[in-house]
């Protein structure tokens, strides 16, 4: 019978260790891209209506950047 309850307690265990290591590594996957690629911002949406050959305005900029933070 000891040995079903120690059989129990190391699937707990493994459960508790394995979830906080994935919990972990997750996170810090998560931050690195978004180290690596960042949200969008002004900037870049400046530079994307000039690569369609269009000069935006500050309110079109500021109307882009309110619809996405909504969407998000």
């Amino acid at each position: 019978m000891s040995g079903f309850w120690s059989s129990i307690i190391y699937v707990i265990l493994g459960l508790l260790v394995g979830g906080f290591l994935g919990f972990y590594f997750t996170r810090k996957k998560f931050e690195k891209e978004l180290r690596e690629n960042p949200p969008i911002n002004e900037k870049m949406i400046r530079a994307m209506f000039l690569q369609m050959g269009r000069k935006p305005s500050e309110a079109q900029i500021k109307q882009i950047m309110k619809s996405m933070n909504y969407n998000r």
